[in-house]
């Protein structure tokens, strides 16, 4: 069998005999996992598509034995190339591994981290059970890289992000060992979850179910400016709302949407969608109330939801932001970055002046209510300078860090956020993180050249 670049003859002999068919060596099926949604790598040695845990141990073993680095991979809907191959390396593609079983008694799920996102839910919903991350890629995004990154979601003010829904924890180490952990003494699980298959590669997870509220109310404010609306958030949740959902979107958004779906939303007017839920009626519409009052008290204009469908509705212009933007511009940086919900009125607008300033078209929206915002500068590679992109973004963190926020709310550092990495973070910090990456990984060979400077 001939060798593929970078690969060795005899590594490339065992995994076809270990793997067969599920080995894909051919140049066109290894070049789609150079990317993910956002950037592009180098295209990988080999891409393996494992459907077990032994599988799994075994290829860990292999990349050991041959020094060839191991990259894992989910759908490939990540925002910060976290799974971006970045030279010769193997891709660990997790999409086969998808058994889920729902156990209505314990009101807990097994999943593998193929799974995508939505089907827990799916799954749990004739039980009267939902899982709460519900991150916008919740329908083709896997479980594995929601816990990569610890992703979030417009629910993950009120119930939490990926890692509070974890009770035991599957993963393989740098040995091809397997381990399985609950969060106890040292919270080996807490330290997987979020460090983007840099420590270990996850193979499974015990997750947390909760039962369905019975009740929901929705409203959508509409303010003359994203600084208002930020106002009034702030505000809102000061005064004790604690909304299932709190989610914006700047002007430039509305528009988009407005242009993609044609649903009647008013023009060049920052939109906060609002849910609260709950099992008592009148206590989720008293804390809608407190939303309604803040937002009317800053100058919007506030429409309930009269029913399932109108809510329903509503939440499709969220989830149509990423599709609509891309009809703007042929290229965006996702920024991912979380403040202090006191803080937002002027991070916002110090980021819309950031992109006046450099003459580039960014546009905000996000998970508000926790302080996460995703400004996306948009821009055409073949009229613009995309080294400006990438300044843009280096300022846009530095604004988040500058109001005592950090990098990252639930895309992860990746690739893209390393050269801000030393901003962020103190020495003495950085050297720890450091010390534990040598102690989990001391070859070196998981995901390589992610996370730590």
């Amino acid at each position: 069998m001939p060798a593929r670049p970078g690969l060795p003859r005899a590594l490339a002999s065992e995994l076809k005999a270990l793997f067969g068919g599920r080995v894909l060596l051919a140049p066109a099926e290894r070049a789609p996992y150079r990317y993910d949604a956002i950037l592009m790598g180098k295209t990988p040695s080999a891409v393996v598509l494992p459907e077990s845990r032994a599988e799994v141990q075994a290829l860990v073993r292999l990349g050991r034995k041959y020094g060839v680095p191991l990259v894992p991979r989910g759908a490939g809907s990540g925002l910060s190339g976290g799974s971006v191959p970045l030279g010769e390396a193997i891709v660990v593609a997790f999409t086969r591994m998808a058994r889920l079983e729902v156990d209505p008694k314990t009101q807990t799920a097994w999943a593998e981290p193929g799974v995508t996102t939505a089907r827990v839910s799916e799954a749990a919903r004739p039980f009267g059970l939902f899982y709460p991350p519900d991150p916008a890629s919740y329908r083709t995004s896997t479980l594995g890289g929601n816990l990569a990154e610890n992703a979030g979601g417009p629910l993950c003010f009120k119930y939490g992000v990926t890692g509070d829904y974890v009770l035991e924890l599957e993963w393989v180490d740098a040995l091809g060992e397997v381990h399985l952990e609950a969060r106890a003494a040292y919270d080996l699980p807490g330290l997987l979850i979020g460090s983007e298959g840099t420590l270990g590669l996850i193979t499974g997870a015990r997750l947390r179910l909760l039962p369905l509220p019975r009740h929901r109310a929705t409203l959508m404010a509409l303010f003359p400016g994203v600084e208002a609306l930020a106002e009034a958030v702030s505000r809102a949740i000061a005064s004790g709302a604690v909304p299932a959902r709190l989610e914006f979107l700047d002007r430039s958004a509305v528009n988009a949407v407005e242009d993609y779906l044609g649903m009647g939303l008013p023009r060049d007017r920052a939109l906060l969608l609002a849910e609260t839920d709950g099992d008592d009626r009148e206590l989720v519409e008293e804390e809608l109330s407190l939303v309604e009052r803040t937002a009317l008290e800053l100058g919007a204009e506030v429409r309930r939801a009269r029913d399932e469908g109108e809510a329903e509705a509503l939440w499709r212009a969220r989830r149509a932001v990423s599709p609509a933007l891309g009809r703007l511009r042929p290229k965006r940086v996702n920024e991912d970055i979380a403040v202090p919900r006191s803080a937002l009125p002027q991070v916002v607008g110090e980021i819309e002046a950031l992109g006046r300033a450099f003459g580039l078209l960014v546009v905000q929206f996000g998970h508000i209510g926790d302080g996460n915002l995703h400004p996306n500068i948009l821009f055409d590679p073949r009229r613009e300078n995309e080294e400006k992109v990438w300044e843009l973004a280096h300022e846009i963190a530095r604004v988040a860090l500058r109001y005592g926020g950090v990098l990252s709310g639930e895309h992860g550092i990746g690739l893209m956020k390393r050269p801000f990495m030393e901003e962020a973070l103190d020495p003495g910090t950085l050297s720890a993180l450091r010390a534990i990456k040598e102690a989990l990984d001391p070859g070196g060979l998981m995901n390589p050249g992610k996370v730590l400077p």
